[in-house]
């Protein structure tokens, strides 16, 4: 099968394809130098001249809370055009099978938990991510808009809940919470500091799957494409605090500190825990313990920072 892969060079796309069910396909995964995604008509073309079987679509504007704060507008603009690009040149070539991964920022901030899919549409948006929710959600509609048009196209979503991982981005300015504790935390370490700071109270909960496994749940998607659902949450079912993030995250790197919270920082949402009974029911589940995930991760930053990548 040939698959056309964006966002190939971020840290999903690499996980899919480092995935060993990558070897049984053609993988096209052209790069942001060799293809903008936000431009529509180099879009089109480069799909209608590939003709793939299936789209996987894993490009989009990422980063954490200060980075959707301060940049609202383009992480809402960059990810509709990147996500509507995408998904209609893929109905003009015909391409007959895409599969697009959203987010959990789709669902809206007073759903109740665990967040299930008949949430998705029903509030208001968590205002710390608006605008990358509302994007995600925009694209996902788009998909389901796409398969009731045209009998012959399938255009599905996976909702993930939060990621970490190998070749993730671990610059505090635009990470994610759990690369950021790894940073923060082996810094801690290397300059002997007795204390770390965490933003809020630490009690709120997250959900964070190792990527490695949303790699392997994309190549199960993909593998039994027909019977997954339009719209399907794809995640651990369970969480952690975000104290018990950092604990982990000190267990594994060996710092020995103490924890400090600043009170007047926001946490976001009290919990993001995805509903995984579709899940369970098309019959996937992740494989990989925080321990191990925080390990593997920990140890690829390390390799980063002694090639002086990171």
């Amino acid at each position: 099968m040939k698959v056309f892969l964006t966002g190939g060079r971020g840290m999903v796309g690499r996980a899919i394809q480092d995935h060993s069910a990558a070897a049984e396909h053609q993988i096209i995964a052209p790069t942001s130098s060799d293809l903008d995604l936000t431009d529509r008509d180099a879009v089109r073309s480069a799909v209608e001249a590939e003709k793939p079987d299936l789209v996987v679509h894993s490009a989009g504007r990422v980063g954490g809370i200060q980075a959707n704060m301060a940049n609202p507008a383009a992480f809402l603009a960059d990810n509709i055009h990147m996500g509507f690009n995408v998904v209609l040149a893929a109905q003009a070539a015909g391409v007959p099978k895409l599969l697009n991964l959203g987010s959990s920022c789709m669902y809206p901030h007073d759903a109740p938990n665990p967040l299930h899919e008949k949430s998705l549409g029903k509030g208001e948006l968590e205002p710390t991510n608006e605008g990358y929710g509302l994007a995600k959600m925009a694209v996902a509609r788009l998909c389901a808009f796409v398969s009731q048009e045209c009998a012959d196209l399938s255009y599905k979503t996976l909702i993930p809940c939060n990621l970490y991982g190998l070749h993730d981005k671990f610059d505090p300015k635009v990470s994610h919470l759990v690369p950021a504790i790894i940073r923060k935390v082996h810094e801690a370490k290397q300059a002997g500091a007795g204390t770390v700071e965490i933003w809020g109270d630490g009690t709120a909960r997250r959900e964070f799957m190792f990527s490695g496994d949303l790699a392997n749940g994309v190549w199960a998607g993909v593998t039994g494409f027909d019977t997954l659902p339009e719209t399907m949450n794809i995640g651990l079912g369970y969480d952690y605090s975000i104290n018990e993030y950092y604990q982990e995250a000190a267990r594994v790197i060996g710092w020995e500190g103490a924890f400090t919270h600043d009170l007047t920082k926001p946490t976001g949402m009290k919990q993001k825990l995805l509903d995984v009974s579709a899940q369970t029911e098309f019959g996937w589940s992740p494989a990989t313990s925080l321990q191990d995930g925080i390990a593997r991760t920990y140890a690829h930053f390390l390799d980063l920072l002694e090639r002086g990548e990171a």
